[in-house]
């Protein structure tokens, strides 16, 4: 990649509080008013790096949407913009 170029869409760590289903309820102070949408992905199946990730499109209750994910190899959350 070119010096001073960034990617678009590279996921970054994510301050999620979950409940025990993991449902986000917080993203970092922000408490998650609802989710619009929930969804998996599996790809790269094939692979020796599969990817396996449970999306939630958030309403924080401030009013911002966001899209965070939760990757099911590793357990951590990530948020991710396109």
């Amino acid at each position: 990649m070119t010096p001073g170029v960034r990617r678009l869409g590279v996921p970054r760590p994510a301050p999620v509080e979950a409940d025990s289903h993991g449902v986000p309820l917080a993203l970092g102070e922000a408490p998650v008013e609802s989710v619009s949408e929930e969804w998996v992905v599996e790809d790269r199946w094939w692979t020796g790096r599969p990817v396996k990730r449970r999306y939630f499109e958030l309403v924080l209750n401030d009013g911002r949407n966001a899209v965070v994910f939760r990757d099911l190899g590793s357990g951590r959350w990530f948020s991710q913009r396109g």
